[in-house]
């Protein structure tokens, strides 16, 4: 039973270290890939500590599993414990930061509209603040996620058509004007603003420009859209966070086990010995 237990001990390791190392290699992507890497800072940090923290655990339990060292799993068992208390909290955190915030489904749209507002201060204030914004933008930019939407418009689409289309958060938040603007379609990227002026007084129905190059890349639109990838990104993340937490949790009751059936193993060695 304890060489079973010991098996299944290194085996898990050996799967959270191949766990760790495509973590740390996708994060070192993100890092590397220009076009990705400004738009997903969100992610590159946190995959980055996670990759690192798996690694170093899960060597530390095969180094102790393999050799046999106590002591080596009685590290790996510390930093186990702390791995698993920080990921609980850092879910936790990820579902309370990402709790508020929904697209608004408007009557006849196949879309959603997206409102600054409705997301946490939280991330207002570490991903879309004056600060990064400018570097967001060029990176939405590079990404020609508004020439992607021209693209595959029709020339003939009629407003009705446009309306029916699935956009994507960005593509809702920074490529057209809200829908309250009351804005006249030319085609998905171009409107028309009526002589009387928007519909409603919104700073995003004066930002808003038919230029490829300004569009409604600073309005708080845009900024709500990019928060929406976010909070999908980082809700995914934290149901994967809960999977390994319960890895680790295993991995930590086996790894009691294998410092008793190593000192067991040792004790009837002792017990037979010259």
């Amino acid at each position: 039973m304890a060489r079973i237990s010991n098996g299944v001990f290194t085996f898990i390791n050996s799967l959270i270290l191949i766990l760790g190392l495509v973590s740390i290699a996708a994060s070192a992507y993100l890092m590397m890939h220009h076009s990705s890497s400004l738009c997903q800072k969100a992610l590159q940090l946190p995959l980055f500590i996670l990759g690192v923290s798996l690694f170093v655990v899960s060597l530390l339990g095969l180094m102790g599993s393999l050799c046999e060292k106590t002591f080596w799993i009685k590290i790996h068992s510390c930093f186990n414990f702390l791995l698993i208390v920080g990921l609980i909290c850092f879910t936790v955190f990820a579902f309370i930061v990402t709790n508020k915030g929904a697209g608004k489904a408007l009557s006849r749209i196949g879309y959603r509209e997206y409102r600054l507002g409705d997301y946490s201060n939280w991330l207002k204030n570490h991903f879309v603040n004056q600060n990064n914004w400018d570097e967001i933008r060029s990176c939405l930019m590079d990404a020609h996620v508004c020439q992607s939407l021209d693209i595959h418009s029709d020339v003939n689409q009629q407003v009705a058509d446009f309306y029916k289309t699935k956009l994507s958060p960005v593509q809702s938040g920074c490529c057209k004007p809200p829908a309250d603007c009351g804005f006249e379609y030319k085609n998905a990227t171009f409107w028309i603003v009526p002589e009387s002026g928007p519909a409603v007084q919104d700073s995003d129905c004066t930002t808003w420009n038919n230029n490829q190059n300004k569009h409604c890349y600073d309005c708080n639109s845009c900024k709500a859209g990019f928060l929406a990838n976010i909070k999908k990104e980082w809700r995914i993340l934290a149901i994967v966070l809960i999977f390994i937490t319960v890895f680790l949790i295993i991995l930590y009751s086996l790894g009691c086990c294998a410092i008793r059936s190593i000192h067991q193993s040792h004790s009837k060695y002792s017990k037979f010995g010259p």
